[in-house]
């Protein structure tokens, strides 16, 4: 990071000295996981406060770029429901950026874990939902810049010790100028499962993109099953088309997760299945922007008849060697971005 950009964060630097103390020179104890960009480590600062450490891989051009995007974006930005970053640390290459650590990890850990998605009773998921929503109203709409996430799925939820919601990895994430509402791209970015239609077979993003991958977000929190990979003996619709199938069908509480036992109201699920289906609609037009979603799901205004969903069953290889774009794709299907197709 250069030295123009270090003073544009306008953040704590942290020496290298005090980081590689609070990780344990950076154990492989203290290691919480891996991206393209690097590795995260939790640390223990000596006054007390526990960190989570993500340390650009030296050999990562793309890590660099998305390293850098993020600093830019986060440094700005500071809400609830937004994973707080404290810091950086830059000491000739190494470098590193600060968060706060969050004990009850990623929610994609808890939610599709069998020994560990009890924990999330109905009135918690209800209350991470929520949360997202919030965040990313603030990310479209609230903030000092207009910010598109880009790459919103389980995995990078993040949740604390009170299993708050906290949105964080900004490193594919988009600045749009106050008058831009959407843009183009013919590398396309994120994760398959999430991605709205637009986005996969046009390269066409906006505010509506993140409303899809948060719309696919809420049917897993409801379900506890993955969107990709989903699968049903009954037919081949991924998690999208099982929902609308049960909604049509006038069965939609059969999608709830058994792990939720008695702990939920129908009211609720049935809303927040309705929210979600809304949001996965395949026409960006259709789906609500996220003050309409914090506005129904607070129970205000009534809740628009969605349509069927964009990507109603999972694709065949056929179907996805058909299309270029979609070619792309093939490189994400374990949940991995689709820039790791270039080599990171």
């Amino acid at each position: 990071m250069n030295d123009d950009a270090n003073q544009d964060l306008e953040l704590p630097l942290f020496s290298l000295d005090k980081i590689a103390k609070a990780t344990g020179n950076f154990s492989i104890n203290n290691k919480l996981g891996q991206g393209g960009f690097g590795e995260v480590y939790k640390g223990v600062l000596e006054e007390g406060g526990e960190i989570a450490v993500k340390r650009l891989s030296k050999t990562s051009r793309q890590g660099l770029v998305e390293f850098q995007n993020e600093a830019m974006c986060i440094a700005k930005l500071q809400h609830r429901n937004l994973v707080k970053l404290l810091g950086y640390c830059a000491h000739g290459d190494e470098m590193m950026l600060i968060y706060e650590y969050m004990p009850n990890k990623s929610l994609d850990y808890l939610l599709f874990d069998e020994n560990n998605s009890s924990l999330l009773d109905w009135p918690r998921r209800n209350h991470i939902i929520n949360g997202i929503a919030r965040g990313l109203l603030y990310l479209h709409q609230d903030s000092v810049l207009r910010i598109i996430h880009r790459d919103l799925k389980a995995s990078n939820i993040l949740l604390d010790s009170n299993m708050n919601a906290k949105i964080s990895d900004f490193g594919l994430a988009r600045m749009f100028k106050e008058y831009e509402t959407e843009a183009n791209t013919n590398k396309v970015v994120g994760t398959l499962g999430y991605i709205s239609p637009e986005y996969a077979a046009n390269g066409n993003f906006s505010a509506k993109s993140d409303v899809f991958s948060f719309g696919v977000l809420v049917l897993e929190i409801v379900s506890g099953k993955k969107n990709r990979g989903f699968t049903h003996q009954g037919h081949h619709d991924n998690l999208l088309g099982h929902a609308w199938r049960l909604y049509k069908e006038a069965r939609p509480l059969e999608l709830v997760d058994a792990a939720l036992g008695d702990s939920w109201t129908a009211s609720e699920v049935l809303q927040a299945i309705h929210i979600g289906l809304s949001c996965v609609q395949h026409h960006a037009h259709d789906r609500p922007n996220m003050s309409s979603v914090v506005h129904m799901l607070g129970g205000g205004g009534a809740l628009p008849v969605p349509n069927q969903p964009g990507y109603y069953a999972e694709l065949t290889k056929h179907e996805v060697e058909s299309t270029s774009s979609m070619l792309l794709l093939l490189g994400s299907v374990n949940d991995f971005t689709i820039t790791q197709l270039d080599a990171r």
